[in-house]
């Protein structure tokens, strides 16, 4: 009996999501589901897969797909929770269609701490840009060594060349050629 009513909700999906570019068919018991525009920070892959006993248990929910990185691995949890508590209530029907409709229709709410989240990565950030460097050269090496910055043989090279073997730059490395400069004025002969 469940290997009919599988068939049968393959048959509906199918028909019913044929030329909606979200829906993505894995197989013939998985199924996923783009809730939000691609790209959005509050969208998120709905994977659904059937047991051999679906619908008369819950199918697997899941949202561990590389596209759901983005989102906190506490908001996931609720999303999960609440999804599987829709899944118990439709128990023993076809109800995979009724889990993407209502992960369409409460997205907002179920996204609504990913949003209070990346407001609060967005402050500490600006907040981070507004404090001296020196202070963030603090924060982040903390007790830790401070990791020396790794340069590329070419840009050794580079400052090998314009270094004396101290490392220091020659003097008047930032003075204004003064031949050059005054070829340009027409510093030449004056006439007396």
């Amino acid at each position: 009996m469940p290997k009919e009513d599988q068939e049968e909700e393959l048959e509906v999906l199918q028909s019913i999501y044929e030329s909606d570019e979200c829906f993505k068919e894995v197989n013939s018991t998985t199924f996923q589901y783009r809730i939000g525009d691609e790209g959005e920070q509050m969208s998120f892959l709905l994977e659904v897969s059937w047991g051999e006993d679906y619908p008369e248990v819950t199918p697997d929910i899941s949202l561990d797909a590389f596209y759901n990185n983005h989102i906190h691995r506490e908001i996931k949890d609720d999303i999960l929770q609440r999804l599987k508590k829709q899944a118990e209530e439709n128990l023993g029907l076809a109800m995979t269609f009724t889990l993407i409709e209502w992960a369409k229709e409460n997205r907002e709410d179920l996204m609504a701490k990913q949003l209070e989240i990346l407001e609060n990565k967005r402050i500490e950030g600006e907040q981070k840009a507004q404090e001296s460097p020196e202070r963030q050269v603090e924060q982040v090496t903390g007790n830790k060594k401070e990791k020396k910055e790794q340069l590329t043989k070419a840009q050794k090279r580079r400052l090998a060349d314009r270094t004396d073997y101290k490392g220091e730059r020659p003097r008047g490395w930032d003075w204004v050629d003064v031949v050059k400069h005054l070829s340009k004025t027409g510093g030449g002969k004056q006439d007396g």
